[in-house]
């Protein structure tokens, strides 16, 4: 494992801490922790201060991205989104995730809803909880995101060792584009 003492005292550092939703790639705690902290696997004490729950964001509909291994998520009405309540990240947190998402997405706070009982993918059987704000990065370019739904156990089968390397470069990431940040809606 090498996690650097910057990266150790960033996840320490007295920024208040947020939440976000995630709804692709970073569903896995694997690959948060490789884009936070260039480590699939950290420290305990870092690890405790994260807590990962399901949870469902209502009023979007998440499609795969042509020609890349992760999904974008759109507002539509009707529509909802299964994915992750991270909680306890930082603002140094925040910074590496709009870099890793790049320009191509939006943060928006948005609220979500935290499942108390994960249901069938069709959501049925979900029971919801306690609604909480979160972070989540909404894609901009419509027009590059396919009609069908992403699926994060084919991602899993096929793509997760290449997304949970250490030195692994994200081929859209440009630390002169991070994410926007969109004001609270």
């Amino acid at each position: 494992m090498t996690n650097s003492v910057s990266d150790v005292v960033s996840a320490q550092s007295d920024d208040p801490v947020q939440s976000a939703f995630f709804y692709g790639t970073l569903m896995v705690p694997e690959v948060f922790y490789t884009v936070c902290y260039n480590s699939k696997t950290v420290p305990d004490v870092i690890a405790r201060q994260h807590k990962f729950s399901p949870a469902i964001l209502h009023g979007y509909s998440r499609r795969r991205v042509k020609s890349a291994d992760y999904p974008g998520i759109t507002e539509d009405a009707g529509h909802s989104v299964f994915g992750v309540l991270a909680e306890g990240l930082t603002k140094a947190n925040l910074d590496k995730l709009d870099y890793f998402e790049g320009a191509e997405y939006e943060r928006r706070i948005v609220r979500v809803k935290v499942l108390e009982k994960v249901g069938e993918v069709t959501e049925e059987g979900n029971v919801e909880g306690e609604e909480k704000e979160a972070q989540v990065y909404v894609f901009l370019q419509t027009q590059r995101l396919e009609q069908k739904e992403w699926d994060l156990e084919e991602f899993k089968r096929e793509k997760l060792k290449l997304w949970t390397r250490g030195d692994y470069i994200f081929a859209d990431c440009d630390p002169n584009e991070p994410a926007t940040v969109a004001a609270a809606v």
